[in-house]
């Protein structure tokens, strides 16, 4: 049999923000429900067997906390909740909308949008050492950068390191102009990137010179003891397992550190094994430890990328 339904939206913002740009969120609900999915003005017309309207009812009932109050959802946001209805975890996805853990320097509200996002966030509030994989775009560096920040504004921890290899550069940083630190500042835009969401760019460099914010490679972390800490290595699966082996030893009193990487992106000669994939298999079972696995669902970047992360791991498969 079929049916048909009218959700009458109670503004403009709210039919925005669910239709998303070139009506992107639409196409995916209807992808996702096989209804027919059409907005008029502040109308939502709704057409199908009477399981799929339905079902796209409760779809778009469960992101109302979002849509409703003009927040932009995102396809993550519509997989994540068909995932908590199928599971039965509506509660749970409520729960996942409204924790709000940051606001960026524009008042942009930043959550997790996926229920492993949300662990691993809890693990990086928790836990003194958390490792976490994943391909590109599923929120690995940045929600670290979140978490650490906000922590560092609390008075939580005195300093902010952020550390990675630079692998990639090998033998062209020497053909790069001015000394080591500028040569290697390409390589870590990313984590400046993620800071300069949340704190003032003008403040960074004041806040690098008194040692609160420290961005360097991973070579400048050899013989240290990182005390009062909260520490960021980022594109970990580009360590060799010395290397790794080196900076998780470098772990100090009321610190807290955060691994991240992708295993399938490594950047080492082929015969090098990776540290990160050395490591996991090495602490697994170490009690205290995190271990968080994103896979291609959890990307939250262009609906392009989760497409593309799933067909180079069919291809790989």
């Amino acid at each position: 049999m079929s049916g048909a339904l009218t959700i009458e939206l109670p503004n403009l913002p709210s039919a925005i923000a669910l239709a998303g740009e070139g009506e992107e969120n639409l196409k995916t609900l209807a992808q996702q429900t096989g209804a027919n999915i059409v907005l008029r003005g502040q109308e939502l017309y709704i057409s199908g067997t009477e399981k799929q309207v339905d079902l796209a009812s409760r779809l778009v009932r469960s992101l109302e906390d979002l849509w409703g109050k003009g927040n932009n959802i995102s396809s993550t946001d519509i997989l994540t909740a068909r995932q908590a209805l199928d599971t039965h975890r509506e509660g749970e996805l409520l729960d996942l909308q409204r924790d709000i853990i940051a606001r960026t320097r524009k008042s942009e509200e930043v959550r997790a949008k996926t229920f492993r996002q949300r662990q691993y966030i809890e693990a990086l509030r928790k836990r003194d050492l958390t490792f976490c994989t994943g391909p590109a775009g599923t929120g690995k560096t940045f929600l670290a950068v979140v978490v650490a920040v906000q922590a560092l504004l609390a008075n939580q921890f005195e300093r902010l390191i952020l550390t990675r290899p630079a692998v990639e550069a090998g033998e062209r940083l020497g053909f790069l102009p001015g000394d080591l630190q500028q040569k290697v500042n390409p390589y870590l835009r990313p984590l400046y990137d993620a800071i300069n969401e949340f704190i003032d760019p003008e403040k960074v460099p004041s806040l690098m010179e008194r040692g609160v914010i420290e961005v360097a490679p991973l070579a400048y972390m050899r013989g240290r003891t990182l005390n009062n800490a909260f520490v960021i290595v980022d594109e970990a699966q580009n360590t060799t397992p010395a290397q790794m082996k080196m900076v998780l030893t470098r772990l100090g009193f009321r610190s807290r550190m955060v691994i991240t990487g992708d295993i399938t992106q490594t950047d080492l000669p082929t015969n090098q094994q990776s540290g990160l994939t050395v490591a996991i298999q090495i602490l697994k079972h170490v009690e205290g430890i995190a271990f968080c696995e994103f896979s291609q669902k959890d990307v939250v970047r262009h609906p392009l990328v989760q497409r593309i992360v799933a067909a180079y791991e069919q291809h790989e498969k």
